[in-house]
């Protein structure tokens, strides 16, 4: 999985991210209104990003993505909660 890096502050000229067209689902949410959100690109591209953190995201291919959802749905997560 690709894990998109931080903004370079303002000032940087350092290189930045591509900018990427993702086309964002209605976001799911906790009872604390923490809020995820699943999205694919042109390309096919499966993210997952936060909605306190737009331009943060994590992306792989849609295949990785289902996995994941699988996993976690079987309980491979539960140590975390």
């Amino acid at each position: 999985m690709n894990v998109t890096p931080p903004a370079p502050p303002a000032a940087s000229t350092g290189p930045t991210a591509p900018a990427v067209d993702i086309a964002w689902g209605d976001a799911f949410c906790s009872e604390g209104a923490n809020c995820f959100r699943f999205g694919l690109d042109d390309a096919g591209r499966a993210y997952i990003g936060s909605t306190l953190a737009p331009g943060e995201y994590v992306s792989d291919s849609v295949e990785a993505l289902r996995a994941l959802i699988s996993a976690v749905k079987s309980g491979a997560a539960d140590h975390l909660l």
